[in-house]
């Protein structure tokens, strides 16, 4: 019998819809299809070798080192430490160095990063990269969390955002310039403007700050976004780890108990205990000044930096600028918690590109709103809409507990749940193609999805998730600015080793060469090729045997086709992306090598105390990245 005899209703569906690019929109179908006549292989054998795609799949890794294909090579650009100013404090190894000395130095945990390029000179420019939390193991010198108020200090002068310059050597090579003016750190305690709808809120005011328009500091700082103007979008993720309650009595809100404040604040972090600003039972509104994105302007060394409040207030990964159809800019971002939401917002007035800075308060007016994807628990693809979070619109209205607009985007979440927005997998990092406008989201896993309120559905296909998928949406007519969307999976991850012929096997663009688990970073180049970031589980055994180290992974979104390109030392993270101008190099970010103990990177000498850092990749022969 012809196999087109046999395919089901739903896999003449999957086969024949072409709305989406290419056969990667195939891809997500293929994990409801493993045991179907059509099968896994043959839609594996649909995924064609990419054009895009010019090396080799690399093998998974353990080592304690960067892994790379062959003809690529890897150099470290900067490192937690190192100083920045002619009169920084040199690292020490042993962490003794003191808050002060810290804030002369490269910050601790680097994340998301931009490259920005400088005006008429190809050889110069100036990289913003966020520095997100602290490993106390490595920053203190007793290794054992903060113990002071200094501890404290010293942790909060190592995370926010680091602006470096760097210039391009004889030989291509990128170098830190230290001693440059623009050279900054823009930490914890540094004085912040509170702009948009939320500022002055009551919500906003404490008693440092009776007007709640000043803010002090930024701090766990994820990934990022560049503005078309020129400025840098850190976004404030996991802000609450840093607060916590001296009263062990106190009764939690529903608003701090959404947001995931506890008592006892994080198990490793301590600040309350040390600095009351972070005390919620001493200053319960301080928690409603975080969960931001802050808009940092790196040409400017003695700009205020500025809380954009009009982009709501949750746990942010990263900002995705993108335009309408009439000029007006998108801001699409994730909040990055088990069942939390996808939002996007639109400005009201249009970019100016002829006066970049006429659009200095563009994220100042606008709309907010929250995704809701409709679909069946078994199509991986269907329709959404966006829905406004506005005050007096959507049932957000006095009768239903908000108070004024500034209100709805200081708690943005309930709002979202409020209005029936879908609650996704851990949305994180969102990139937008620049070749097609589709809008891709890492949802990295949930391990929560199954239960009573976060059933299993359409885009969140898998109870008890530990892989994690991608999600892709295409706005209607293919403008930013539309109310409607189509969506599907673009890949979803899992093990087809250890777990064939079942859903965790993953989408037919996985196999037993190039799996993985937890996608977080995600970055297009200029010629389209995606770039996906992992911030999994590295034991390498049980549901993730193979799989080795954190790695980053380069697809092709028209053919779906997905290889290993990078692979991370022991205990890391692999973060941040950036790439220069013309593509020649790559910056990556490694996060936390050594998390387990067991690594020494960048500087492998006995007794070294590993070191985020940011490297720069190229290849031998001087060419485009991936190409």
């Amino acid at each position: 019998m012809d196999n087109n005899q046999e395919l089901t209703d739903l896999e003449r569906l999957v086969l024949s819809r072409r709305r989406f690019i290419g056969t990667g929109a195939l891809a997500g179908a293929a994990l409801f299809l493993a045991g179907s006549p059509l099968g896994r292989s043959a839609l594996a054998n649909a995924i064609s070798a990419s054009p895009l795609l010019g090396f080799d799949n690399i093998a998974a890794s353990t080592a304690d080192t960067i892994t790379l294909p062959p003809g690529y090579r890897f150099d470290v650009l900067i490192s937690w430490g190192q100083p920045l100013h002619a009169d920084s404090t040199p690292y020490r190894g042993d962490g003794s160095h003191n808050a002060k000395e810290q804030l002369g130095q490269f910050g601790e945990n680097n994340d998301g990063m931009s490259f920005f390029p400088w005006p008429g000179d190809a050889n110069r420019a100036l990289m913003a990269i966020n520095n997100e939390y602290c490993n106390y193991q490595y920053l203190l010198q007793h290794g054992k969390p903060p113990q002071s108020l200094e501890d404290v200090r010293k942790a909060q002068a190592a995370v926010g955002v680091t602006v470096i310059e760097v210039k391009r050597d004889a030989g291509g090579a990128w170098q830190f310039v230290q001693g440059s003016r623009y050279n900054r750190r823009v930490h914890a305690n540094l004085p912040m403007e509170i702009s948009g709808p939320a500022r002055g809120h009551e919500l906003m005011k404490t008693k440092a700050d009776p007007s709640g328009i000043e803010v002090l500091g930024t701090f766990q700082n994820c990934s990022s976004g560049m503005t078309p103007w020129g400025t840098y979008l850190t976004c404030e993720e996991n802000f609450t780890d840093c607060f916590g309650s001296t009263d062990a009595k106190l009764a939690l809100s529903p608003a701090l108990k959404r947001y995931s404040v506890n008592l006892e604040g994080a198990s490793d972090n301590h600040w309350h205990q040390y600095d009351e600003r972070f005390d919620i039972s001493r200053h319960p509104n301080e928690v409603n000044r975080h969960g931001w994105i802050t808009e940092i302007d790196p040409f400017d060394p003695d700009s205020k930096p500025i809380k954009r409040t009009a982009l709501g207030r949750f746990k942010h990964e990263n900002a995705a600028l993108t335009e309408t159809r009439d000029g007006r800019v998108v801001v699409y971002m994730g909040d990055d918690e088990r069942g939390e939401f996808i939002y996007k917002f639109i400005s009201r007035d249009r970019l100016d590109k002829s006066n970049p800075k006429a659009n200095r308060h563009l994220l100042d007016h606008g709309d907010l709103y929250v995704a809701h994807l409709g679909g069946q628990a078994l199509q991986p693809r269907g329709e959404g809409k966006w829905i406004k979070l506005s005050f007096g619109e959507n049932g957000l209205t006095p009768e239903h507990g908000f108070s004024d607009h500034g209100d709805v985007l200081i708690r943005a979440r309930a709002a979202g749940t409020h209005v029936g927005a879908t609650r996704m997998d851990r949305p994180e990092w969102i990139a937008v193609s620049p070749k097609d406008g589709q809008v891709y989201c890492t949802l990295t896993n949930n391990v929560k999805r199954g239960n009573e309120d976060q059933p299993v559905d359409g885009a969140n296909p898998r109870a008890n998730n530990v892989y994690g998928q991608i999600l892709r949406w295409r706005e209607a007519s293919d403008d930013a600015g539309a109310e409607r969307f189509t969506w599907d999976l673009f890949v979803v991850a899992g093990n087809p080793v250890v777990h064939p012929g079942t859903p965790n096997a993953g989408s037919a663009n996985v196999n037993a060469d190039n799996m993985f688990n937890s996608p977080d970073g995600l970055g297009f180049d200029k010629d389209g090729r995606l770039w996906v970031l992992t911030d999994g589980n590295y034991g390498d055994s049980g549901d993730y045997a193979g799989m080795g180290n954190n790695q980053m992974l380069c697809a092709d979104p028209v053919s779906g086709e997905m290889r290993r390109f990078l692979v991370g030392p022991r205990g890391c993270e692999i973060t941040g992306l950036a790439f220069s101008p013309d593509q020649r190099t790559m910056f990556v970010g490694v996060q936390h090598p050594g998390e387990d103990g067991k690594s020494s990177f960048p500087d492998h000498r006995d007794g070294m105390r590993p070191r985020s850092s940011v490297v720069m990749i190229r290849r031998d022969d001087g060419g485009v990245i991936g190409a």
